[in-house]
């Protein structure tokens, strides 16, 4: 049989569709769109505190807040893949199928990986920075995962901190004595939290009801939880303009406004009339809002 024949074997085409799947399984349990994200929280950090992080500082910023979110996530999917049978939006993961097994040594590379990015941090960047990493990944993987999803109609609210820690430890990586700007953006993305998670939790409240899991929706029912949305969103639209006292300029003010404005439209909708598809609808705003945000924070920054 000629090379060519081999290459275009049924048997092998199958076993490349097989090999990709499995890659996209592996993949898949890290998480990696939130460590995207979480890890341009950490880049804006950086880039509102005042200094010269020089292009590797912050490459190396990027990778250690990356594979430290990737090492909570995928030990929140090795933690819950006993709970995530309960619910549709998360039957289908890797952990669950059997598409990759449930091992043991899943926690030795999970820890790894955490020490990895943390000594990388610790050595490269400073101790601080470090410092953040870590608990950004501890307080997903544990304070969130381990010890309060399953006892706490708060545990977002606690849990969310995994986002504040990021953009501290962006504006540590350039100057360890912290300025009001990063506590402030910090605290946004604190806030922001609750709201974004809550929208997604309405929409999927019998889900969440039926694993036993007490998201606020489940503890308070769905119309008090949408109207708990909107003031949290209020808190939020508020607190984000305060960055703007404290050295922000106009950029961050016009994407904090409208961010803010359309994010607290959509959530008002919730309140009003609470249902699947306007949950949704604010779910995805938050998504627009934090965007918007991040994008004027950072073109701010880079203005003046």
């Amino acid at each position: 049989m000629s090379s060519l024949q081999v290459k275009n074997h049924p048997n092998t085409a199958a076993l490349n569709r097989s090999r990709i799947g499995l890659m996209r399984d592996v993949l898949s349990l890290f998480k990696l769109r939130i460590g995207f994200m979480i890890m341009l929280t950490a880049l804006v950090g950086m880039s509102v505190t005042p200094g010269a992080p020089g292009l590797w500082k912050a490459l190396l910023l990027a990778l250690t807040v990356f594979f430290s979110s990737a090492s909570a996530g995928a030990f929140n999917q090795y933690y819950e893949f006993e709970s995530d049978r309960l619910m549709a939006r998360t039957r289908s993961r890797a952990f669950v199928t059997g598409a990759v097994p449930h091992s043991r040594l899943w926690l030795v590379l999970i820890g790894l990986l955490l020490a990895g990015a943390v000594g990388v941090a610790a050595a490269w960047l400073n101790a601080v920075a470090a410092g953040f990493v870590f608990l950004g990944a501890f307080f997903y993987a544990v304070v969130y995962t381990v010890w309060l999803k399953r006892r706490s109609a708060w545990n977002i609210v606690i849990g969310g901190l995994a986002g504040s820690f990021a953009v501290l430890a962006g504006a540590a990586a350039v100057d360890p004595a912290l300025g009001p700007l990063p506590w402030l953006l910090a605290a946004v993305l604190f806030l922001w939290t609750p709201p974004h998670f809550w929208s997604l939790a309405i929409a999927n409240e019998a889900e969440y009801a039926a694993a036993g899991v007490p998201m606020l929706p489940v503890v308070v029912g769905v119309p008090r939880a949408a109207r708990i949305v909107w003031w949290s969103t209020l808190a939020l639209a508020i607190t984000s303009l305060l960055p703007v006292f404290f050295g922000a300029g106009v950029i961050y003010f016009i994407g904090a406004l409208g961010g803010g404005g359309y994010f607290g439209f959509r959530t008002w909708q919730l309140a009003r009339s609470p249902s699947r598809q306007t949950a949704m609808r604010s779910f995805f705003a938050s998504l627009i809002q934090l965007s918007l945000l991040l994008l004027a924070a950072s073109l701010d920054a880079a203005w003046r």
